[in-house]
């Protein structure tokens, strides 16, 4: 069924799995309001929760007892009729309430992300706020939540609306004068302004462009490579820091043969750890493939930590920073310069590496307090409006192609937001939402 079919009545568990202490079951639509007489409750006043006995419509037995919400339209999250029932989180109670609501005419479950997807198509969300949602019920971390919720309350959008009004006026000022080239009133000259304006949003655009991979650093969590000679604790290392046995540790060289990758919260940040295959000359052909692999790791990777238990590091890589493993069984001259020395045997040096290393990020991030831009089809549509801008600085005296710059500016600019071409976007985006959001 095509999503926004706004005639029926959508109905979903909106909370998480049960059993629970209490669950939330959304209805939205035209008939929302007639839930609460289904199970012979007086519907409450707006915005206030009442607390009611549910009873049953097939014999009027009590079914369950909880709180009752109305929210009309369009003062909703949907922007139509609302109705939430907080109930016990029982899997027996939500599935007899939940089959009797689709009982009614135009009443039925909810598609994956239609709630949202409404709110949307009513106006009450623009696009980047409803990724914001998204990235918020995805977030793992404290940052993670943070970059969500400053996009969810609209953070981009603002930023977003200021661009395109802007826009709109410097194109006022060309097609002005492309329309009114006859009149008297309409000087053919700009204003003297006009260049440094153009300028000035080109300078913006490019900064908010600039902070792009710091966003999606913190989104989908910093990607750290460790790489290093055969035998030298990668394996080790990681399990330290996952306190798992994810990687399989040995003493025969070449042990590890793919890339073994471990998620972990440090300072409130998400790393992506990638344990790799020891960098060696070998005839096998399983571990070249291996090595190959780290490299291709290690280039992808936001940092590159070379680990190191005599001061030899693989040639061809380019370090962030470097690890001295095995401290508890070094010989206590053999000393070698390492950022960081450790030992996963007795715990040394471990805490100063989780700080080397959410220092690390903190270094690329301190450039601004807010981040806004996380997702790649911001990276996107802000270099294209970018490319546009710096077109158009250098038409001012074509005033046709200039206006056509301006516009293709303005439509990127839309496009991200949600106001024009976005249904490929909107089906992929709602399709990863859970079905009661």
């Amino acid at each position: 069924m095509t999503l926004g079919q706004q005639s029926d009545t959508i109905v979903a568990l909106s909370s998480g799995q049960l059993p629970s202490g209490v669950a939330v079951i959304r209805a939205s639509g035209p008939g929302a309001g007639d839930i609460c007489a289904l199970f012979g409750i007086k519907q409450p006043a707006a915005r206030f929760a009442k607390f009611a006995k549910l009873k049953s419509p097939i014999d009027h037995s009590v079914i369950d007892e909880g709180l009752v919400l109305f929210f009309p339209n369009p003062a909703s999250f949907t922007g139509e009729d609302l109705v939430e029932l907080q109930v016990h989180g029982s899997r027996a109670v939500v599935q007899f309430v939940l089959d009797q609501m689709i009982q009614m005419p135009s009443v039925r479950l909810a598609e994956a992300g239609e709630f949202t997807r409404r709110a949307f198509e009513n106006g009450k969300l623009d696009l980047t706020r409803v990724e914001g949602i998204a990235d918020l019920i995805d977030a793992q971390t404290e940052s993670q939540r943070a970059l969500a919720a400053a996009r969810m309350q609209g953070g981009l959008s603002e930023k977003l609306s200021t661009w395109r009004l802007q826009l709109v006026k410097l194109r006022a000022e060309i097609e002005a004068r492309l329309d009114f080239s006859d009149e008297d009133d309409v000087p053919f000259e700009l204003p003297i302004t006009y260049s440094s304006d153009l300028k000035k949003l080109h300078e913006e655009i490019s900064c908010e462009l600039g902070e792009f991979n710091q966003g999606r650093m913190i989104r989908e969590g910093v990607r750290v490579a460790l790489v290093g000679h055969p035998n030298v604790g990668k394996s080790s290392l990681l399990n330290a820091l996952s306190r798992s046995e994810v990687a399989i540790v040995t003493e025969v060289p070449g042990t590890t043969r793919d890339v073994i990758e471990v998620e972990i919260d440090l300072g409130g940040v998400l790393f992506r750890l990638f344990d790799t295959a020891g960098i060696r000359e070998t005839v096998d052909h399983v571990e070249s493939i291996g090595i190959e692999r780290t490299r291709n790791s290690a280039s992808l990777a936001d940092i590159v930590i070379g680990l190191t238990d005599d001061g030899q590091l693989p040639d061809g890589f380019s370090f962030d920073m470097i690890v001295g493993t095995k401290l508890d069984s070094r010989e206590t001259d053999a000393k070698f310069s390492a950022d960081v020395n450790i030992s996963v045997k007795t715990d040394d040096g471990l805490k100063a590496f989780k700080k080397l290393l959410v220092d690390q990020v903190t270094k690329m991030n301190d450039s601004r307090e807010t981040l806004l831009i996380s997702h790649k089809r911001d990276q996107a549509a802000l270099t294209e409006a970018r490319d546009a801008l710096d077109r158009a600085s250098k038409l001012v005296y074509a005033p046709e192609l200039l206006a056509e710059e301006l516009r293709v500016a303005s439509y990127v600019l839309g496009r991200l937001i949600g106001e024009v071409g976005t249904e490929d976007v909107l089906d992929e985006l709602f399709a990863g939402f859970c079905i009661g959001k």
